[in-house]
This record gives structure tokens, sequence and C-alpha cells, in this order.
């Protein structure tokens, strides 16, 4: 299937997935310094005669009309590229993707967003939360520069172990965030295991999350956060299995009621990180993003993805003899899988 490249032309031409498979490494190329706000138009010199007439009818010719830089256009395409990945790689989570691309195709529209893009991200272990943010982080930035530059992941246990620290992370936090939005606006900011941060600690970037022009000479509304969280998870399976059990299609889940019960969920869990935050309050979080329990077709698909990763020929059996061992959850009906695809490679390794 066609994808479309997502530009404001008048005549928006469609782009094959072999087309945008070649365009993306070379859009990555032009990234010389790997930060979006960086791009040269000389990189693209060495294109294929077919990607560089697409190149010349769709920005060159329309360039004065459309007054975009190629920065802008780089970063319309991506949310191109992250869908073709997602939908590749990811299964079980379309309400997830629905508004990831959403989220993410509305701040890179915007010549000047009114305040960062924060994302939180809930649903049981296994269920792609790591991975998906991950794969945005691959195709934010060039890949042959070292993404530490400008992807900043912050794992709760390891940065932020002894609760009598607080004020201490609270003043690295900020300053890190601020340095970093400095050298690049478009910085991603990943927190994972927030079901483990210390009760306070995480409203200390309030005041970067908000709808203000500059804070201190610095303009924060291109940058990303995201917020990994297992809180809500229990919620989210509850939900989708009252689906099932009534013949309802998880697809025909509701996305904005699941937002709504996420929100209020770990606004009063103590163990959800934002207990009573002012994130939460301030309605700073702009999407919470619910990642469904997967089902038995969908660790099958994990396990082929897995099997190709390693190399290995496609086996039907075993791809269903793994899956039907994963799928554990409830005891009776053996719907879901407890942890997601977590443990899918290791049981790959251990059965080939």
């Amino acid at each position: 299937m066609g994808l479309q490249i997502l530009l404001h032309f008048s005549a928006g031409p469609q782009i094959s997935k072999q087309i945008l498979s070649c365009w993306r490494p070379v859009c990555l190329q032009v990234l010389q310094q790997g930060c979006l706000e960086t791009g040269c138009l000389l990189a693209l010199w060495p294109l294929k005669h077919q990607l560089w007439c697409f190149f010349k009818r769709t920005w060159y010719s329309n360039r004065r009309r459309n007054n975009m830089a190629f920065s802008e256009l780089f970063s319309l395409l991506i949310p191109s590229v992250i869908k073709m990945d997602l939908d590749r790689r990811v299964f079980g989570q379309h309400l997830a993707i629905q508004i990831i691309l959403r989220a993410l195709s509305a701040n890179m529209h915007s010549k000047r967003p009114r305040k960062p893009l924060v994302m939180s991200f809930h649903g049981w272990t296994g269920t792609g939360k790591s991975f998906v943010s991950n794969i945005i982080a691959e195709n934010l930035y060039q890949l042959n520069i070292p993404r530490r530059r400008f992807v900043h992941h912050f794992s709760t246990v390891l940065h932020f172990p002894h609760l009598s620290h607080v004020h201490l992370y609270k003043d690295q936090l900020q300053n890190w965030i601020r340095g970093n939005v400095s050298a690049c606006p478009r910085s991603l900011f990943i927190f994972s295991e927030m079901d483990q941060m210390p009760h306070g600690l995480i409203d200390s970037i309030v005041p970067f999350l908000g709808y203000h022009e500059e804070i201190d000479g610095v303009y924060y509304g291109k940058a990303i956060f995201i917020f990994l969280n297992n809180a809500g998870g229990d919620k989210i399976t509850e939900i989708a299995l009252d689906y099932w059990r009534r013949l309802k299609r998880r697809e025909d889940i509701p996305v904005k009621e699941l937002q709504s019960l996420l929100s209020e969920e770990i606004f009063r869990n103590r163990n959800s990180g934002f207990f009573h935050s002012q994130l939460i309050q301030k309605n700073l979080i702009d999407y919470f993003i619910p990642f469904l329990p997967l089902e038995y077709k969908h660790v099958r698909e994990c396990v082929r993805e897995e099997l190709r990763m390693q190399g290995h020929p496609v086996d039907e059996d075993l791809i269903a003899e793994i899956a039907l061992a994963m799928t554990d959850y409830p005891r009776e009906e053996r719907l879901y899988s407890s942890n997601g695809c977590k443990t899918v490679a290791s049981r790959v390794t251990l059965s080939i």
C-alpha cells in the first residue's frame, strides 16, 4: 500500500514504499550534525535520478511558492518513515500507533509548536512501550551520528535510585534538559520505569512543558518527552478483556474513553510516578497512550519476526509452540501473554 508524504503542496504526490525506502537514508545523511535543525541541501547530490526527479517536482519547483526550508520538509517526512517502521515491526498496538503518529505529525507540521510534545505510554511489560520509543528515536536523527547527543534516556532505577537525593536529582534534571534543548531544540527525553519514580521528582520539569514562548532565552516547543509506565496496564487489560468477553473487537475500544481512564488511574495511583502530579493537574501531558495486552496471534508475529532477525527459517510449528506457551492470562481463557513479547528472543534462542 502506497504511503503519502506528509507535505502541504497543492498536489502532493504519492510515494511508494520502495521510493520511501531509498529516500529515508538520503534524508538521514543530509543532517550533517544529526539534529533536525542543521539540514544541508548539498548532501542530496548523490540521489538516484528517479529520486532526484521526485525531489525536484515536490520541493525544489515549489520552494518559492511554499517558502519551505529543507529541514521543515524533512520534519514532515519523518512521521511517514516512522509509520512504515511501526507497521512492520510492532504488533497488536493499533490504538497506540494511531495516536503516536497523529501526535508526531501535529508537532512536526507546526513551524513553531506552542509547547513540547508530551506522551505517556502505559501498559503491561513487553507490550512495546520501550520498543516504540526506540523506533521513534531511530528515525528522528541521522543513523551514523551517536543518538546519545540528542536522545536522553532516564532510567529511574539507574539515575534516581535514592529517595533522600530527590532535591539533587531535581536540579540535575532541570540543568540537563535546559542545556540539551539549548544545543538541539528537537531533543528527545525518554523516562522509563515511571512507576518507580520518586514522588514529586517529575514535577521538577513542569516549567519546560508548558505554553511558553521561551524560558531564559531557550525555546522548548520542538522537544519531545516520552514517559514509559507499567501503571495503568491492569486497567487497560481489564477493559480489553471485557470487550473480548462481550464479543467486541479490541479495535472498537474508544481511545478517548481509555485516555481519560488512564489519566484518572495514574493520578490516584501512588506507584505511578504521577501521583497527584502537577503534570496532570495542569494538563501538560498531551497524550496518555494505551498499549493493549498481546494476544496469541500477536505473539506469533513477534516469534516470526525474531526468527527472521536471528536468520532462522520460518517454522510454523515452533512459532505456535512458543506463542501457546506464552499466552497465560487469564488462567481460564489463556488469551493474553502476561509478559507480552519480552521473552520471545530468549525463547527462540533456546528452541533452535
